[in-house]
This record gives structure tokens, sequence and C-alpha cells, in this order.
């Protein structure tokens, strides 16, 4: 198999992992296009446009979606792309972090509620033992 068969399945078989960011993959996707200008072959921006959409985990299905419906992808840049999908990963994450604090907040809360309960309890036993 030839260097640029190579280049060509792994970049086929290219995913963004969960963990990565927008702009990770963002750099990985323009490293494969580095590596396919130095054969002397030019990735198309459509192509690299739509390997991303293609390529982005299942948390990125909703925008993916709005994405494709509302505007013409043929003629979208992928810098466009990458800025509206870091813009929706921002939001996400802020809501993941909001939702976070306030479970934990929930949780102390309740931790708190139970201890006052205990407190409470114990009070009651020492005051029935003194009379």
């Amino acid at each position: 198999m030839s260097r640029l068969q190579l280049l060509t399945t792994k970049f086929e078989n290219l995913r963004m992992k969960d963990d990565e960011t927008i702009m990770e993959f963002h750099m990985t996707i323009l490293d494969y296009d580095n590596q396919f200008d130095a054969f002397g072959e030019k990735i198309p921006e459509k192509k690299l446009v739509r390997k991303m959409l293609r390529s982005l985990p299942k948390k990125f299905d909703m925008k993916v979606t709005a994405i494709e419906e509302a505007k013409e992808i043929s003629e979208m840049k992928l810098d466009e792309l990458v800025g509206s999908l870091q813009t929706y990963e921002l939001a996400t994450n802020e809501r993941m972090e909001k939702k976070t604090k306030s479970i934990a907040f929930v949780s102390n809360a309740e931790d708190e509620y139970q201890q006052s309960e205990i407190d409470f309890e114990d009070n009651i036993s020492d005051a029935i033992v003194i009379l």
C-alpha cells in the first residue's frame, strides 16, 4: 500500500474523540490537509467541512443538524464551521459546569440537613437522659 493510500485510509477513518476539543480536532484535520498537500493532493474545502461534520461525536448531533439545515454546506468555510462549533462547545461546557455545581450544592444542602437532624435527635436523647 502506498503512503498516499495509507494517508487516505487514515483520513477516512478519522473521528473526533469524546475528550477532544473542537480546536484540537480542527488542528488534526489541518495536519492531514498539509500531509495531502505534501503529496501534491489538494483537499477541497467543502470536503474538509463535510469530513468535520461527519466526524463529530454524538454530543454535537443537534448542532450539526442545525448547521446543515440553515446553511449551504458546499459554500461554508472550515474556519466558519469551527467558530460555530467552538461557540456551541463553550455553551455546552458552561451548562454542564453549572449543572455539576448545582448538583454539588444540592448534595451539600442534603448533607447539612441530615447532619442537623442527627444533632437534633442527639439533643433530644440527651434531654431525655437528663430527665
